[in-house]
């Protein structure tokens, strides 16, 4: 058990890296955040510099703890949460990316996922990893990798290269190179790991030519990783909590019973239902996943993705222009009884769950000379609760058709858009349901510092997180059902016009 009462949180987002100390309370004492460059070299495309994600990390570590000033010498231990899915080859002698991070977003390996289709993979992908054939995970963008970079096929084969997802590149820097491991939350996440074996599946490696001695060690979401560095905060720090944004989100939000469900608002939207030690397959084309495994015992989700939520609304303010500063949208949302018929679909990288349409494109529907910006600015921030909805329908459903957990009573809200609380109530009159959301909003740090907090005794247990969980607000219900099915109506109608595929 660690003297420390306090943990620093990593939070390495897609947009900003951020470090967070907390109390034992869970508590806010400090924090830094640096934005991210976005790198956009092709059509469908999207990098990160792997080497200014290190930089960050490790600034916004220093300033957070320089700003928590005595509390900085009473750490504990280090949390580590990441965006998923983005991948990163590096050189396991000098540490160096052999090429930009591929983002979770990046598209350029849909044709590789569709000739992986037409090969008949997708019964074996989905019994054994519980996702889709997508070309959001990583298994497809390693391979990229390793077939488009000269000399680098040949390096990985000789046993130079080591890959992981942004956890394990960053555990490695922060260990000084000592530790190349990830956690089974993670590993969920990249189409190679067996969520029932609890293994890296052969078939998948072997068709995507990937060496397996290029891939981390899988350890529990809980546990002593490793230590930092003692040159990097003056002294040797235990890493001992690791996990996915959205798996630590859940974790944060103490969604620890069967049927509980969270969502998390930032660039993208995700929602996970905890469905206990049974791995629920989705009828409705959502993912089964990992949400985390302590000591060798798994707990599963269900897990919606939508790849645009937060990143329209960045949308219409940098690439459109039409708002300065993201917090305008609340007030000119509430201004408006309605968009006039406006729908905003946010296909930009494709559709997400449930749809998986890589090819669809987005589009502004419903425009007449009547139209105005302001009506395009609510429709971006009605596009996310909509997309909510689809996802919410289609979990029903799963949890439901399996009978293990009992279908969600209400939602759990987190992430930057949360305080908008135009769209938190927005989001409760389309699901028609209760939405609450918490005392302390930045739930995917609170829930990598909780999963290190338990490992050194801070916390003494799930069930004392639990007990700790406090509610800011909730926003109930108060459309009527005519005008909800009405506005679902029109968005099913929008989707339809957008996607390359029939239904």
């Amino acid at each position: 058990m660690s003297e420390g009462r306090h943990l620093l949180a990593i939070d390495q987002g897609t947009t900003s890296s951020r470090a967070i100390v907390f109390d034992a309370a869970g508590g806010i004492v400090a924090t830094a955040q640096k934005e991210l460059t976005q790198h956009y070299p092709a059509d469908g495309w999207v990098e990160h510099d792997a080497g200014e994600i290190w930089r960050d990390t490790l600034a916004t570590c220093r300033e957070a703890l320089a700003r928590a000033g005595p509390a900085a010498e009473d750490i504990a231990a280090i949390g580590i949460t990441n965006q998923r899915e983005t991948t990163v080859l590096w050189d396991r002698e000098t540490g160096e990316p052999v090429h930009r991070a591929i983002v979770w977003q990046d598209r350029r390996t849909a044709p590789l996922c569709r000739e992986l289709l037409a090969e008949g993979l997708e019964a074996h992908v989905r019994e054994r990893t519980g996702l889709l054939i997508d070309a959001y995970f990583s298994a497809t963008k390693l391979a990229w990798l390793l077939d488009n970079l000269s000399g680098v096929r040949e390096a990985a084969e000789r046993g130079r290269l080591a890959f992981g997802t942004i956890d394990s590149f960053l555990l490695w820097r922060l260990t000084g190179g000592r530790v190349h491991a990830t956690d089974a939350a993670n590993a969920s996440r990249t189409m190679l790991w067996d969520i029932h074996r609890g293994c890296w599946d052969e078939t998948l490696l072997r068709r995507l030519r990937i060496p397996e001695s290029v891939l981390p060690e899988v350890r529990d979401n809980s546990g002593l990783f490793g230590t930092s560095d003692p040159e990097l905060f003056g002294r040797p720090i235990p890493i001992t909590g690791m996990a996915g944004d959205q798996q630590a989100a859940t974790f944060g939000q103490a969604c620890f019973a069967p049927g509980m469900l969270k969502s998390t608002y930032g660039t993208g939207c995700f929602a996970l239902l905890n469905t206990g030690e049974t791995a629920i397959p989705s009828h409705n084309r959502l993912l089964t996943t990992v949400a985390w495994r302590l000591d060798g015992r798994t707990t599963y989700a269900i897990e919606g993705s939508i790849f645009i939520a937060g990143a329209a609304v960045q949308w219409i303010r940098d690439g459109l222009g039409l708002i300065a500063d993201a917090a305008e949208s609340e007030a000119i949302a509430a201004a408006l009884p309605d968009t006039a018929g406006v729908y905003l679909v946010p296909a930009f990288t494709g559709l997400g769950a449930p749809w998986w349409d890589p090819d669809a494109r987005g589009a502004i529907l419903g425009l007449t000379r009547a139209s105005t910006r302001e009506h395009v600015v609510r429709a971006a921030l009605e596009s996310v609760c909509y997309q909510t909805a689809d996802l919410m329908r289609a979990m029903a459903e799963d949890v439901a058709a399996a009978g293990v957990a009992r279908p969600p009573a209400e939602l759990r809200v987190d992430g930057g858009m949360v305080r908008n609380g135009w769209l938190c109530q927005y989001l409760a009159d389309i699901l028609d349901r209760p939405v609450d959301r918490p005392a302390v909003t930045e739930t995917t740090a609170l829930g990598a510092a909780y999963l290190a907090g338990l490992a050194v005794g801070l916390h003494p247990s799930m069930e004392a997180i639990a007990a700790s969980w406090r509610r800011e607000r909730r926003f109930l219900p108060a459309m009527d059902a005519a005008t909800r099915e009405a506005r679902l109506e029109g968005w099913r109608d929008a989707v339809s016009r957008v996607r390359s595929r029939p239904a």
